[in-house]
């Protein structure tokens, strides 16, 4: 089920899902599955590269001759007000099967061990599970085909990345993104 809610920023696309999870905040800070909604953080990768170029960061994966245009950049567990984090210190360890197999939706192994000490920890399941759900969610979401199979780097405005989302994906609807 898809939530709605609406806005776009230059650099990400969020897109919310649901999860039938209680409304109280306070008593579930930071308890694993204990959560409202699934926030799908989708980063467009240019702007990270030309960023990271700008701070003189080591390159990437995502930076290298292949364009890549949006990558997953997490699946957070949200309230309604706030999100928890690092549900589970330390986080259980991520095997490197799953690290490979993520690679096509968030091509850095760094982000991959960060978005699950940071956020799915908190999300009740097991690592190849959140994972799963990871890919599962992201299946769901069309990247506009203008964003797809970049041959060479497209800057484009956040307006007219929300206007091609919202046309790739009508069942979302404006007020899916934000």
């Amino acid at each position: 089920m898809v939530r709605s809610f609406a806005r776009v920023t230059a650099a990400a696309v969020a897109l919310v899902f649901a999860n039938s999870i209680a409304d109280a905040q306070d008593p579930r800070q930071n308890q694993p599955g204990q959560f409202d909604f699934y926030v799908l953080s989708l980063s467009w990768s240019p702007s990270f590269c030309e960023a990271a170029g700008e701070r003189g960061t080591p390159p990437q994966q995502q930076c290298s001759a292949r364009p890549y245009s949006f990558v997953v950049h997490g699946l957070w567990p949200q309230y309604e007000r706030g999100f928890p984090e690092f549900c589970q210190v330390p986080a259980p360890r991520i095997d490197g099967g799953i690290v490979s197999s993520m690679l096509d939706l968030m091509p850095a192994p760094r982000l991959i061990f960060q978005q699950w000490d940071k956020h799915g920890t908190c999300s009740g399941q097991t690592p190849s599970a959140y994972f799963e759900t990871v890919r599962k969610v992201r299946a769901i979401v069309k990247i506009p085909p203008e964003f797809v199979d970049l041959k060479e780097m497209l800057t484009v405005t956040p307006d007219e990345v929300e206007e091609a989302f919202v046309k790739a994906n009508p069942a979302l609807g404006e007020m899916a993104l934000r």
